[in-house]
């Protein structure tokens, strides 16, 4: 197992006040401290799942506004230039591209104006140089650096051993999504890959979610979760190798194949590839009833997943 940082985490820091928390059976947790709620006001803009401001999705705003405010927010800190707007809009912008920008920011900015009065104002015209539009707020009211923060301080707590304080802040960073990102946002290149780049955070932090949970024993509805998730996302084989685990530390062998031959057929079917050894060794744990090595497979994967994620975040929610 990942070893504990019981006097400091990897990066000096050292852990709020711990508590004794039990760990799974045979296989003990160290004290786990709590991740510190979230009191802050809910972001007034949100890009996680369906556009929102101030708790009101956009879905009646046309799909230019929509794609308007959200490339701002995904760049927000820097404007946008008029050029680089229509690229960001249409692959292939029209003759009126710059008109019709212009008409639909000011459409914009009237009607944040309606959820808000003087909200419209956060959409900045720049001027000279850098002649274009952006949006002016801080990063306590925008959910994806929320997200991120969150994710972040998740996966350093389960990375150092804390694996409830893991799922207390990765839960609360997959709370503010509200369903996939890129929804009714026009099929461009730009906004195709910040979709997948995204949605892929999204399935990290889940996946990292459920980690922590199966590794503090916290399982109550685990199954269904995951089971959601493969749904979604059916060639991640994290997820079938959790989902799999959960099964076997509930000691249900049945489920626990089930999965393994629903996930060998999938991948054979679907991707003309053998059953992955992960999956392959939780089937062999099940076989011999053997729950510590259930666990030990799940606890083996933490450092290597987390760390894989590391490499996949965005620097900084502003990154083109």
């Amino acid at each position: 197992m990942i070893d504990s940082a019981r006097a400091g985490l990897s990066d000096g820091s050292v852990p709020p006040t711990a508590r004794n928390t039990p760990g799974p059976a045979a296989l003990p947790t160290p004290a786990s401290p709590h991740d510190t709620p979230d009191t802050r006001p809910a972001p007034c803009f949100g890009v996680l799942g369906q556009l929102s401001v101030r708790g009101r999705t956009m879905s009646v705003t046309s799909p230019v506004r929509r794609a308007v405010l959200t490339a701002c927010l995904l760049r927000f800190g820097r404007p946008i230039g008029i050029a680089e707007f229509s690229e960001i809009l249409w692959d292939d912008p029209p003759v009126s591209a710059t008109a019709n920008l212009r008409s639909h920011v000011t459409g914009l900015r009237r009607e944040l104006d309606e959820i808000e009065e003087g909200l419209g104002e956060r959409v900045k015209t720049y001027r000279g140089g850098q002649s274009g539009y952006g949006l002016e707020i801080a990063a306590e009211e925008f959910d994806l650096p929320r997200f991120t923060a969150a994710v972040e301080r998740g996966r350093n707590w389960l990375v150092n051993g804390f694996s409830e304080s893991a799922v207390d802040a990765l839960e609360m960073a997959v709370d503010l999504w509200n369903g996939p990102f890129g929804q009714d946002l026009p099929p461009t290149r730009w906004f195709s890959s910040h979709t997948a780049g995204l949605n892929n955070l999204r399935l990290d932090a889940y996946q990292d979610l459920f980690t922590a949970s199966v590794l503090a024993g916290r399982t109550s509805m685990l199954p269904y979760r995951i089971e959601s998730l493969i749904a979604e996302a059916p060639y991640r084989q994290h997820l079938w190798e959790l989902l799999a685990a959960v099964h076997c530390l509930h000691g249900d062998t049945a489920s626990t194949l089930s999965v393994v031959g629903r996930c060998q057929k999938l991948f054979a079917e679907d991707l003309g590839l053998d059953l992955p050894p992960g999956i392959e060794a939780m089937r062999t744990a099940a076989l011999n009833w053997d729950r510590d090595e259930a666990m030990r497979l799940v606890a083996s994967r933490t450092r290597a997943s987390a760390e894989g994620c590391r490499c996949r975040r965005p620097s900084h929610p502003s990154s083109p």
